[in-house]
């Protein structure tokens, strides 16, 4: 009797992480894809991203939309639990690294919201959903035991490479704007000609 208290206490728990994390990430996505809670939209995500290094812009806000609107209603369905967890977690990767220049507390602009929402959702990934999920009434048939290695090692090979080619570009860009400051300079410098 004591176990079975204490499993339904897991379970209300894990159903609560999940109905809230979920949530939260699912109105975030729906700010960058739809404009909702009063995002900027599609096309204004879609300039943002280019304008972070994120190339082509509007399939990268369209991947972090999906990653965050979707991942976010299956975690909170409960639904392909390791697969969502997985996509949340990564789409949470692409955001903390464009923060992290900031530091890590989200009042200097830094990777805590990000980074936290997730590692929750890599948690709930792991865990899995708990008895109160469509999970656990499909007979778990999308979140079987061998998704959860798959599923992280996909998304964190994506997610490593996204931030590896917005690195390259923001250094393209750092290049560019160096080689040009420097002919501007020279192009300017009267001593050469006299």
């Amino acid at each position: 009797m004591k176990r079975a208290i204490h499993r339904d206490h897991s379970d209300l728990g894990l159903l609560a992480l999940r109905a809230g994390t979920g949530a939260v990430l699912a109105a975030h996505g729906a700010q960058k894809l739809l404009g909702w809670f009063g995002g900027a939209g599609l096309d204004v995500t879609s300039k943002a991203m280019e304008s972070m290094g994120f190339h082509p812009g509007r399939r990268s806000a369209l991947a972090a939309g999906l990653g965050e609107a979707g991942g976010g209603v299956l975690i909170a369905l409960g639904l392909a639990t390791p697969a969502a967890g997985a996509v949340a977690a990564g789409a949470m990767a692409g955001a903390a690294a464009v923060h992290a220049p900031n530091g890590f507390f989200s009042t200097s602009g830094g990777l805590e919201y990000p980074g936290f929402l997730g590692w929750t959702a890599a948690g709930l990934g792991l865990t899995g959903a708990g008895r109160y999920s469509l999970d656990h009434a499909t007979g778990h048939r999308l979140d079987r035991t061998w998704m959860v290695p798959v599923a992280f090692a996909a998304s964190g090979l994506v997610a490593a490479c996204v931030i590896r080619k917005r690195t390259q570009t923001l250094e393209q860009a750092t290049t560019a704007a160096q080689a040009e400051e420097a002919d501007d300079l020279g192009a300017s410098d009267p001593g050469e000609d006299a």
